[in-house]
C-alpha cells in the first residue's frame, strides 16, 4: 500500500530486456534504505526491488506490467518518482494507492497558471474507470485531486512543490502516463453495476 505521496525522484540508469521482461535500474537518494524483496512504487507502479548496489536498485517488470502501464515507455537518464510503501504507524497524506494501475492517460492539455499548473489528461472510458470532481486520483503515483472531471478525461491543478519534485514537470501534451483509480470508487462502481 502506498500513500501517493512521492518520496524522491529517482533516474533510469540501465534497461535490460530478459525474454518478455524488462529490468530498470535506478539511481536514487532512497537507494541504500531499501532491500531487497521491497516494494516500491515507479511512476505509480508497484515493482519488487531483485538486485541492489552503489546507490542503485533494480526491479522487474514482467509482460503484463508492460502491456498496462508506460513503464515501457522509460529512457535511460529519464526522472521517475519513486515512493516506498507505507508504514501502518504514519499518517496516511494521500490516499490509499496500491501501486495497481489501472490503464494509461494521455495529457491533452496542459495550461501554465499564475504560480500553479492545470493538466488535463484523457483515457479510455470503455475500460469503466470514472472520475469525479474532488476526488481522488493517482497519475504517475501522485495522489492528486480531481478538479474538473468528464465522461473521458479529467484535469488536475498542480501545486509548485509538486511540479517541482515529481515528473510532472516532464509531461507534456501527448505524454502517457499510468492511472490508478480510487479503490473505494471501483468498488462502488462495481456494485452499482450489479
Amino acid at each position: 500500500m502506498f500513500t501517493g505521496i512521492i518520496e524522491t525522484l529517482g533516474k533510469v540508469t540501465n534497461l535490460r530486456h530478459e525474454q518478455g521482461n524488462l529490468h530498470i535500474t535506478v539511481a536514487s537518494s532512497i537507494a541504500q534504505e531499501l532491500k531487497i524483496d521491497q516494494s516500491v512504487a515507479h511512476n505509480g507502479v508497484c515493482l519488487t526491488v531483485i538486485a541492489l548496489a552503489d546507490g542503485t536498485h533494480t526491479v522487474t517488470a514482467i509482460e503484463e506490467t508492460l502491456n498496462k502501464t508506460s513503464i515501457s515507455d522509460l529512457k535511460i537518464g529519464e526522472p521517475v518518482n519513486l515512493e516506498r510503501c507505507m508504514q501502518m504507524n504514519a499518517r496516511l497524506d494521500g490516499h490509499i494507492v496500491q501501486g495497481h494501475v489501472d490503464q494509461t492517460a494521455t495529457c491533452t492539455n496542459f495550461t501554465e497558471l499564475d504560480g500553479s499548473w492545470e493538466y488535463t489528461f484523457e483515457y479510455d472510458a470503455a475500460v469503466g474507470n470514472v472520475t469525479v470532481e474532488k476526488g481522488s486520483i493517482c497519475v504517475n503515483g501522485i495522489s492528486l485531486t480531481v478538479v474538473n472531471s468528464g465522461p473521458n478525461y479529467f484535469s488536475v491543478a498542480i501545486i509548485p512543490y509538486t511540479y517541482e519534485h515529481t515528473n510532472l514537470h516532464n509531461v507534456s501534451i501527448g505524454t502517457q502516463v499510468n492511472l490508478e483509480f480510487d479503490i473505494i470508487g471501483k468498488y462502488v462502481a462495481r456494485l452499482m453495476h450489479r
